[in-house]
């Protein structure tokens, strides 16, 4: 008899878009956007509207954008959320481009006179940017500046980073709003009641989405075939890493033995030196010549 988690994982696409991408109840998203963006007061977005999440290029030859979730505000700006499930070598560069479409669309309005509303593209990253390692902040917020003053020189375009496997705290630990958001995206699954501190906060309802035992049949099954996905995307990546390392302890290896044999072809014979490195003769050969 299999055994799931009492809460579905928030890291698949399944369990992220039945948390935060139901049309009907926007409450979590816009909890999530607001907590991330510092948002308060008068600039709290207080009504997401979804819109497609597939948009087209202009021509056939260009390749579309799919978004996790696309969304707007009451004020008109607009939001891509994306949830990057694994590292990706390039995905500040696919950021950029998805923030293009929004640009794209709003320009097919009719009559455009260039002026754009807000754009805000939100990573949720379940990984460490390589740009970012050395830094313990898992919050980054990035806007075209100047790079002799660093005064923003145009604010509409927002490019938001969040590496949630930097929040190494505990529950206890936990200093704010967002931290709690993202505590509870690292463990919902590994969970079996909610924490005494969200009873009766907004996050509560996370939970009651993620429930497994509460979705339709036809939900739970979907589920499992998109956790399976997950699953393998994930074992293929870390069996990658894992072969990445033993080569390049090999390789690090047969470095050091070449080093050593050719600090040794002045005073030693090259049977000598294949003998103490384990080099084969004919590449203590190719080095002496």
């Amino acid at each position: 008899m299999c055994v799931y988690e009492k809460y579905i994982n928030p890291f698949t696409d399944f369990g992220f878009k039945k948390i935060f991408g139901d049309p009907n109840d926007t409450s979590l998203l816009e909890s999530l956007i607001n907590d991330i963006l510092g948002f308060e007061g008068e600039d709290k977005v207080a009504t997401i509207i979804f819109k497609n999440g597939e948009l087209l290029p202009d021509s056939p030859e260009d390749r579309k954008a799919i978004f996790d979730l696309y969304c707007t505000d009451e004020k008109g700006s607009e939001f891509i959320v994306e949830l990057q499930k694994v590292h990706q070598e390039h995905f500040q560069s696919r950021a950029l481009y998805y923030a293009t479409f929004p640009i794209q669309e709003q320009a097919l309005r009719g009559k455009w006179n260039f002026q754009l509303t807000p754009i805000y593209f939100i990573g949720l990253l379940n990984f460490e940017v390589n740009k970012f390692k050395e830094r313990a902040n898992y919050l980054h917020h990035g806007k075209l500046t100047d790079i002799y003053t660093k005064d923003v020189m145009y604010e509409n375009l927002n490019m938001i980073y969040v590496e949630i496997p930097k929040l190494k705290k505990t529950k206890e630990e936990l200093s704010n709003h967002l931290e709690w958001w993202l505590y509870t995206l690292q463990n919902l699954n590994q969970l079996q009641e909610v924490p005494p501190r969200l009873k009766g906060d907004v996050i509560e309802k996370a939970f009651e989405k993620a429930e497994f035992i509460n979705l339709p049949k036809a939900e739970q099954d979907k589920y499992h075939k998109n956790l399976k996905t997950y699953r393998d995307l994930v074992n293929s990546l870390d069996t990658a890493h894992e072969e990445g390392v033993v080569k390049g302890k090999i390789e690090g290896k047969l470095e050091e033995k070449i080093e050593i044999a050719r600090n040794l072809l002045d005073i030693l014979d090259i049977e000598t030196i294949a003998l103490k490195t384990g080099l084969s003769l004919e590449e203590v050969q190719s080095l002496k010549e």
